[in-house]
């Protein structure tokens, strides 16, 4: 296959295979399950995302959004906690605002 002819999942699956850790690839990968409705799957990636990147702050509103799609509001709500906290680390005011809205949204 082609480079050109590879979708955009197995791009970034390539990339994953040279970094296993690299933070844009596994959101990048998460987000391209979610978007093919395999939200178990994206949940693995956003677990591996967190793990392995604690600081990456888009990785926790995106995944505490899809959790609170899949009616698990207080996975979410846990998550969004951890995720303030890293937007402050960050100095990411817009992601700390808008992770709180989704908090007090889901109560």
């Amino acid at each position: 296959m082609t480079e050109q002819t590879k979708t955009r999942r197995e791009k970034l699956e390539a990339l994953l295979a040279q970094n296993p850790n690299d933070a844009f690839t596994l959101y990048g990968l998460a987000l391209e399950y979610v978007n093919a409705g395999d939200f178990p799957t994206a949940e693995s990636y956003f677990r591996r995302l967190l793990a392995a990147n604690p600081d990456y702050v888009p990785g926790y509103q995106m995944y505490a959004q899809n959790l609170a799609q899949h009616d698990r509001a207080e996975d979410a709500k846990a998550l969004l906690a951890q995720g303030i906290q890293a937007a402050l680390r960050a100095g990411n005011q817009h992601a700390r605002s808008e992770m709180e809205g989704l908090l007090s949204e889901l109560g």
